[in-house]
């Protein structure tokens, strides 16, 4: 009996987890299209606060490419880089970058950096830093995530991106250093990524089709 019993509530679980399956991969079809516009218009509106419209004419959501950067831009998976370009010279490419030692675990941040390699503008996009404290990296609470806006490895040396208190040019937040310290750890790296593989960044044909998941 105890048998019987025990085999007629593992039907019924595996028929719930198989129900719960087909609802998840439903749910998933009927809203595809509306998470892929809700994206685009997200790419949009970051778009506009970094490079400025009238900048590029191509059509950036469908311009992109997907590179494995090998954990340096992001923990796993490919990162897509979005091009902007005028006339289909290069004006700039927009990418996302991961800052894994955040105070409450990892920042996620979008970087937009120009041809002539400055960068363009950084926001952050997901964190959970403390209130009052961290999330002085959001613009909304403080102008400290712009000032890096025009700068380049020419203006200030790649050694140098670093909050002062370990050396660097930067200054970081009163009572929270450990947020500043890693935001700019992640804009040299991806800086960086970016000089070093600029050509393949910017002759690589469209790879991902508009596709915003990564592979992991």
């Amino acid at each position: 009996m105890a048998k019987r019993s025990m085999y007629k509530n593992a039907v019924e679980l595996g028929g719930f987890a198989l129900l719960s399956i087909g609802l998840i991969a439903v749910f998933h079809l009927l809203t595809k299209d509306q998470i892929a516009a809700e994206m685009q218009a997200k790419l949009a509106r970051t778009l506009g606060e970094l490079i400025e419209p009238t900048e590029y004419n191509n059509d950036v959501y469908h311009d992109c490419i997907a590179i494995d950067s090998n954990g340096v831009l992001t923990l796993k998976g490919k990162t897509l880089f979005y091009r902007m370009e005028m006339d289909q010279k290069p004006v700039a490419a927009m990418f996302t970058v991961t800052a894994p030692d955040g105070y409450s675990g990892a920042i996620d941040l979008i970087m937009a950096i120009r041809f002539d390699e400055s960068i363009a503008g950084v926001r952050v996009i997901q964190h959970n830093e403390t209130p009052g404290l961290g999330d002085k990296i959001e613009p909304r609470k403080s102008d400290w995530i712009k000032q890096f806006e025009g700068l380049n490895f020419s203006l200030v040396p790649q050694e140098n991106w670093k909050v002062k208190k370990d050396g660097g040019s930067f200054d970081g937040f009163t009572g929270a250093t450990i947020t500043p310290r890693a935001v700019l750890k992640a804009i040299e790296k991806g800086l960086s990524y970016f000089v070093t593989h600029k050509q393949e960044i910017f002759t690589t044909p469209t790879n991902c089709g508009g596709d915003n998941s990564n592979d992991n």
